[in-house]
């Protein structure tokens, strides 16, 4: 998915007849009570749905096909005009995929009856959800489905100045995030990784730096390395992606970390298969990271961004690290390991201490980190966690407009006792309990340096069956579209 993939065509004024007459695929939504005088049809749409739906309230789309001489597919639904983030995103998604047995190259959508800055609001959904629908994802079958591609949105009764340009390079990022986490564990090896970043860096104008095994063991980066040494190939790393828009110094003022596990066996706290399915995906937080950084270059922002992906697999093997272990991460902190598969904060670590001594204004971390989050909130909102108390509001707020829902949890010293080790400064993890996720954002938060603001994302909703919001797939890049908003809406730094 890039910028030009799919075309949008705004008409500020609302379609004629004629206009209805020529698309063969529509979307449209009516305000609850709508009367259907603002859209050709309308009245039989409202008659077909007053029949067909479960009452007033009842947002499910219909679809039906309109009496002209093209036989029009329409997917439509009554909606208030204060819908939910997530609940629009969601019937945008629904609204798009109804349309997916025709094979459409065009859509046309009207959101007839709403204010102009109501209009923008839900046409910007449906924008959000074709884009991701769109998206070209891994596919390794030898019988390839020829499929059209959906290539341009015709948006009526709306004119927003941008093109929705935002929208779109949040779907690029999005997409980005989604393809690299689909890949097979042996298509996306650590090294394989890092060539497509070189390649992205390239065309964006990254400037990339690798610290490989030798060049962190001069850093002493001994938590990252605990976790890469049972690995058979010494092509772990850490990346270090700088964007800096000309004049703006080289300062970031804000930084991206992701855990980029490209799979974990457990090591040798060995998972059992049915966990073990699926931890390919263990990298997504990097790729969140990745895609909200290729986004943030698409928009051109005008403050220096910088990334950092940490790039390795949790291997099983006679170099593998074992529990009671005790290593020393970069800055001194000696770790009693307990379970070799709470790899992500080990590998973060170590990352988060040297991101943090750039002195950024606010770190985000993104990582597919704890089963206790997943256990907190389920697969529909992710958890959030940060060292400045004052943000949380903000970043709740966040999560509702975004319609990328997170919960934040506590941070409050007093967890520090389940990580209280008598051999080391502090334990990886605690043998038994709950509140994993608290505990494992306490221990990363001592590796965040000099004060700086800072933001975890426990990404337990990135992968959701069924999709999320406006993502269709299980695998949802969660984080991208939530950060955009953080960053231009909320303006948190």
């Amino acid at each position: 998915m890039t910028l030009s993939d799919l075309k949008v065509t705004q008409h500020k004024p609302t379609p004629t007849k004629e206009q209805v007459d020529k698309h063969s695929n529509w979307i449209v939504l009516f305000p609850i009570g709508a009367n259907g005088k603002t859209f050709p049809y309308g009245e039989l749409l409202l008659q077909r749905r007053k029949r067909l739906s479960k009452g007033e309230s009842d947002t499910t789309p219909i679809v039906t096909d309109l009496p002209n001489a093209g036989g029009s597919h329409v997917a439509y639904a009554c909606i208030e005009a204060d819908i939910a983030s997530f609940a629009l995103l969601t019937l945008a998604r629904k609204l798009v995929a109804a349309h997916k047995k025709y094979k459409p190259v065009s859509i046309a959508v009207c959101c007839a009856g709403f204010t102009p800055k109501q209009k923008q609001r839900l046409a910007e959904a449906i924008v959000a959800a074709a884009a991701a629908a769109g998206a070209e994802l891994p596919a390794f079958k030898q019988k390839k489905e020829k499929e059209k591609r959906l290539q341009e949105l015709f948006l009526y009764g709306v004119k927003v100045a941008d093109g929705f340009r935002r929208s779109l390079a949040e779907a690029e990022g999005n997409a980005l995030a989604r393809y690299l986490s689909m890949l097979p564990p042996n298509k996306l090896t650590p090294a394989d990784y890092l060539k497509k970043v070189k390649a992205l860096a390239k065309e964006n104008g990254w400037k990339l730096d690798f610290y490989g095994i030798a060049e962190l063991k001069k850093k002493k980066a001994g938590a990252f390395l605990a976790v890469a040494q049972g690995s058979p190939t010494d092509d772990a790393g850490i990346v270090r992606l700088r964007y800096n828009p000309g004049k703006a110094g080289h300062k970031p003022k804000v930084t991206l970390v992701g855990k980029g596990i490209c799979y974990d066996t457990g090591g040798t706290s060995l998972k059992p298969p049915k966990y073990m399915f699926g931890m390919h995906e263990d990298m997504q937080g990097s790729a969140v990271a990745l895609g909200t950084l290729l986004a943030l270059t698409k928009l051109k922002v005008r403050y220096p961004v910088e990334c950092w992906l940490a790039l390795a697999m949790n291997h099983i093997g006679p170099k593998a690290y074992v529990p009671n272990d005790v290593i020393v991460a970069a800055d001194g902190t000696s770790i009693e390991v307990v379970n070799t598969d709470a790899e992500g904060r080990m590998v973060l670590a170590d990352t988060l201490t040297l991101a943090s001594k750039e002195k950024p204004r606010l770190i985000i971390d993104y990582a597919t980190l704890t089963g206790a989050c997943v256990y907190s909130v389920g697969t529909a909102y992710s958890g959030v966690f940060t060292n400045k108390e004052e943000l949380i509001p903000r970043l709740i707020k966040t999560g509702q407009d975004s319609g990328e829902r997170v919960w934040p949890f506590p941070l409050d010293e007093d967890y520090d006792k389940g990580l209280e080790s008598e051999i080391a400064d502090v334990k990886q993890c605690a043998q038994e309990g709950n509140a994993d996720h608290i505990l494992a954002a306490r221990f990363l938060q001592r590796f965040v340096k000099n004060n700086v603001p800072w933001i975890h994302v426990d990404l337990s909703s990135s992968s959701c069956k069924g999709g999320l919001a406006h993502i269709p797939t299980d695998t949802t890049g969660f984080g991208v579209r939530y950060t955009l908003n953080l960053l231009l809406d909320k303006k948190i730094i």
